[in-house]
């Protein structure tokens, strides 16, 4: 089994990646739930979303969320009636949050919603929430605190960022199947999502950083972010306010405690030799490094890191077995 722990738009290409050389069924992809967001009374999980998207076929590659080919009828009527629009839902989307919200109000947790949204658009590996309870993502910059569609989508994150904190997270309880999927898994990779606001909610909630450092399986990142900038999005000025680098040292230390290998873009190969010999990184020496092409243009791209990942975690996972059995 291949688990995944992943945000929205970069995590989708990784797993429709993973898609094209995983069968679907040894895929368990646990998702970032913080940007879950209240629009029009329903209940929308925008990463959830993208990842279900993406694994039926559906998912639009000119915006990189959303349905394919959607239409915003919806939308430009309920701005004419004076409601807010800022939220783009398609009208092809927004039956997802219908049905997410219909199953929710009659009982079902957030699990059980989506793995029926999931069976019922085809999809054949297991996404999970990283969490029923909510947790939320809140961004505090000079005008205030604001959700992260707020400040991503609304504010189109020109804010500077003061923090961050996950609402909630400290009484949050993984979703069911969570914790055991990471201390099964062949594989645990952790998509090149914001390490922040994507990934940083899912080891936020109370016992699956411990899960992470404790599973036997090698645990793989690929880094968000090339030389001094993300690939795309705020991860930059989020690390920043974390006190991070924003480099692949950053996400080194974002990740150390759990982290085997890390993978980077070719260009950051200067970089990675540079991390090896720093001492402010000493705790995580154990850390290989590889560099190899991390952006995720076409759909070849996109199969090739996925390989490149698998088949790194598997060598490692196969060197670890053997020298315990010496």
């Amino acid at each position: 089994m291949i688990v995944v722990l992943t945000g929205g738009t970069g995590g989708a290409k990784f797993i429709d990646g993973l898609s094209r050389v995983v069968p679907h069924e040894d895929l368990t992809i646990i998702v970032n739930t913080g940007d879950d967001h209240e629009w029009w009374g329903l209940y929308v999980s925008p990463d959830i979303d993208s990842i279900t998207y993406v694994l039926a076929g559906l998912l639009s590659n000119e915006r990189g969320w959303g349905v394919s080919g959607d239409t915003f009828h919806c939308l430009q009527a309920m701005q004419k009636l004076g409601e807010p629009a800022w939220f783009s839902v398609g009208d092809r989307d927004l039956a997802t949050h219908l049905l997410r919200t219909q199953l929710l109000a009659q009982g079902h947790s957030l699990t059980e919603a989506t793995q029926t949204i999931a069976e019922r658009l085809g999809i054949r590996a297991r996404i999970l929430p990283m969490s029923n309870t909510r947790v939320e993502t809140r961004i505090d910059t000079p005008v205030g605190e604001l959700s992260f569609e707020e400040f991503f989508v609304q504010r189109r994150y020109q804010d500077k960022v003061n923090s961050v904190r996950f609402a909630g997270a400290p009484e949050a309880q993984s979703a069911p199947g969570v914790l055991d999927a990471i201390a099964t898994a062949e594989a645990v990779l952790i998509a090149p999502s914001n390490p922040i606001t994507s990934i940083g909610p899912i080891v936020a909630v109370p016992g699956i950083r411990g899960a992470l450092t404790e599973t036997s399986a090698q645990v793989v990142a690929v880094s968000p972010i090339v030389g001094t900038a993300a690939v795309s999005g705020p991860a930059g000025a989020l690390m920043s306010a974390h006190g991070l680098p924003v480099s692949i040292a950053g996400i080194a230390t974002a990740y150390g405690d759990f982290l085997d290998i890390l993978l980077a873009d070719d260009s950051d190969r200067e970089s990675a030799r540079d991390f090896e010999l720093h001492s402010q990184y000493e705790k995580s020496r154990h850390l290989q490094i590889h560099c190899t092409n991390i952006l995720m243009r076409k759909p070849e791209d996109r199969e090739a890191l996925a390989r490149t990942v698998l088949s790194l975690a598997r060598q490692e996972l196969m060197a670890a077995f053997a020298e315990e059995t010496k």
